[in-house]
Formats: C-alpha cells, sequence, structure tokens
C-alpha cells in the first residue's frame, strides 16, 4: 500500500507500507525531501515498523519525533506529514485525488440562504448524498454575517446598519464579521470529508484547503500568501479570511470571503474594528486593510469568478451541479426557524 503527501509550501512524502498482524511492516518512506544525516530515512523507517495499524497520526509522529536525535534536520517535511501518509496509504486519510467534487457555480440568494445552505450542504457530504461539494455565494442584498461567537452589539452599529438597511445573521462558523453588499465581494463555501483533513491542525488544515486559490489568484496575477490563522494577503494588504466548522459526523466546513469592491466607509460605519483587534494588522485603519481584487488585478468580478472555478476544475476531478428543490427548501426552513430568529442571531448579545 502507498500513501503519499504533498506539504503545502514544502516537500512531497511518500510510504508504502504493508499490514501484519495488525502491525506496520516493510515500511518504507521517500520524497523530494531532505534529510540530513541520511542515517535518519532508517531510523524513521524502523520508528513506524511495527505501530499499531490503527496509530492516528500523532502517534505516528511522536514515533517518529522520539527515535530521531537533536542533530537530525528534516528539510521540507515533518514527522506529522510522514504520518499522514501512512494514513493515506492504510485508506483511513484522503487526498484531493481521492475525491470528485460537485461545483456550484454562484446562484443568486437572499445572502442568509448562503448561510443555511453552509449547514445543508455539509449535513448531505456527511450523509453521502453529496460529494464534497464546492460552492460560490452570490446575494441580491445587503448583509453583515457574523461569526458564530461574535458578540452582535460588539461587532455591528446597530443605528448605522439600520441607516443603511443591513441587516445581521450569525453563521455556524467562527471567525470574524463578513461585510457583504451585492457584488462587493467573493465568497466561497468547501464542504469536504474530515479524511481529507486527517492529521493536520486547525492551522495547517486552513492553508491546505485554501492550496488551489493560491494558484487560483496566480492566474489572475495576484501573488498571494496565507497569513496565520486564517487571512490570506499579498503585497498590497489583506484579501481574504477564512473561517471552518467541524462536524460530529465527520465533515469539514471551510468558507472564504474575499474582498472586490467594498465600501469602506460605509463598511467602517456598519462594523466596530476596534483597536484591539487591529493590534497586529500593521495599520490603525480597517478601511485600509481592505484591498479589493478589483483593483489589483482591473478585472470583472464576473472574470475573476470564472477564473477561480476553471482553475479548480483543472485541478480535480469536478461535475457542475446546482441546489436541489429539496436543498433550497430545507435552508428556506432553516432560515425561517433558526438564522432569522433573534434567539440565535443574538444568542452572543
Amino acid at each position: 500500500m502507498r500513501g503519499e503527501y504533498k506539504v503545502p509550501g514544502g516537500k512531497l512524502v511518500a510510504v508504502d507500507v504493508e499490514i501484519e498482524d495488525g502491525q506496520l511492516c516493510r515500511v518504507a518512506v521517500s520524497g523530494d525531501f531532505f534529510l540530513e544525516p541520511d542515517s535518519a530515512l532508517d531510523d524513521i523507517n524502523a520508528a513506524l515498523t511495527g505501530m499499531p495499524a490503527d496509530a492516528n497520526v500523532d502517534q505516528l509522529a511522536d514515533a517518529i519525533t522520539a527515535s530521531l536525535d537533536a542533530s537530525v534536520s528534516m528539510i521540507g517535511f515533518t514527522p506529522e506529514s510522514v504520518g499522514i501518509a501512512v494514513r493515506r496509504a492504510l485508506g483511513h486519510a484522503t487526498s484531493w485525488a481521492d475525491h470528485t467534487f460537485d461545483v456550484i457555480p454562484p446562484v443568486v440568494l437572499d445572502p442568509a440562504m448562503h448561510v443555511a445552505l453552509d449547514e445543508v450542504i455539509a449535513r448531505e457530504v456527511a450523509s453521502g448524498e453529496r460529494p464534497p461539494t464546492l460552492r460560490f455565494w452570490d446575494w441580491d442584498s445587503p448583509l453583515v454575517v457574523i461569526g458564530s461567537f461574535q458578540s452582535v452589539r460588539n461587532e455591528v452599529d446597530a443605528e448605522a446598519a439600520a441607516r443603511h438597511g443591513i441587516g445581521v445573521v450569525r453563521r455556524i462558523s467562527g471567525g470574524g464579521a463578513m461585510f457583504m453588499e451585492p457584488g462587493n465581494c467573493i465568497t466561497y463555501s468547501l464542504a469536504v470529508p474530515a479524511s481529507l483533513v486527517e492529521g493536520l491542525s486547525f492551522e495547517r488544515s486552513y492553508a491546505f484547503l485554501d492550496q488551489w486559490v493560491m494558484g487560483a489568484l496566480a492566474d489572475v496575477g495576484i501573488n498571494a500568501r496565507y497569513v496565520p490563522l486564517n487571512d490570506i494577503a499579498s503585497d498590497k494588504g489583506k484579501i481574504a479570511g477564512a473561517a471552518q466548522k467541524r462536524f460530529a459526523s465527520g465533515t469539514v466546513l471551510h468558507h472564504v470571503t474575499m474582498a472586490y469592491d467594498i465600501d469602506a466607509e460605509k463598511m467602517t460605519q456598519v462594523l466596530r474594528i476596534g483597536r484591539e483587534k487591529m493590534s497586529d494588522k500593521g495599520t490603525k485603519s480597517a478601511a485600509k486593510r481592505v484591498d479589493p481584487l478589483r483593483s489589483q488585478t482591473g478585472m470583472t468580478r464576473a472574470a475573476i469568478l470564472t477564473a477561480f472555478l476553471d482553475h479548480f476544475r483543472a485541478q480535480y476531478d469536478t461535475h457542475d451541479s446546482d441546489y436541489t428543490a429539496a436543498e433550497l427548501a430545507q435552508a428556506r426552513e432553516l432560515v425561517e426557524t433558526k438564522f432569522s430568529t433573534e434567539k440565535w442571531t443574538h444568542r452572543v448579545p
């Protein structure tokens, strides 16, 4: 059995392994990484040999770490990356190539419907009703979408929001507020099985699940990088923020909002962006942090969306899809019974 794992920003790790009596045997680690001294490769193979076949990534990584002394340098890979490759070889962890993704292009809906569809689609991916799914949002009215754990009164100026006709909806994932007016940003949601990020820390899983969009941004002329925990930035400033939720059912919801052409003055009136939040951002002005895709690419929003979709389709096995009537009905019910209620929206006052 063979498993491979490409370390984000690093090297490829491959593991060939067999199982006898519930233990790993004939383990052979290889790849285009660097390792000094050479003899450490034998130590890594020996550390994995005899490990239980159901050992998780942390247990495998700990075994490798314990076998290596301080003089060993692992360059371009880590003990955890070897553990992920082992788990993939055994069929416990999966890679992008193991899945065919449903891709749903932008569909104009009330933005609260998209918040509800995150829950509906994630549930279906968990049950097997849908394969892993990438979907892009489009919306017909303004809205502030706050993170699951944010305080409404601390994040939103209610008077300014009412003056501009902007509502507030709380989403199911953590992270910060999304200021959404029609055409002002690009938002996508990715619902995948947890096996795709098995062994990755939360921080690493953010970068891993957005590897594809770094390539998509390069296609439109933007040299982007991930800024832990959950920001995407270029040399000219922050472009996007990501958020995640992991479900007990074994599904991960990962979504990203990228600034396209945001009205920064209106945003700073509606959102309360305090000094503490700005303290590690290298600027005193939230407006200056908004560096829209429009100004960096000169492209229309529609053209950027097309480029992103084309890039994802070129990278992975995909199937073009759409929302079913049943999914839209479930989302409408969730908007009515959950996402539009005072109880949910103000669960953190």
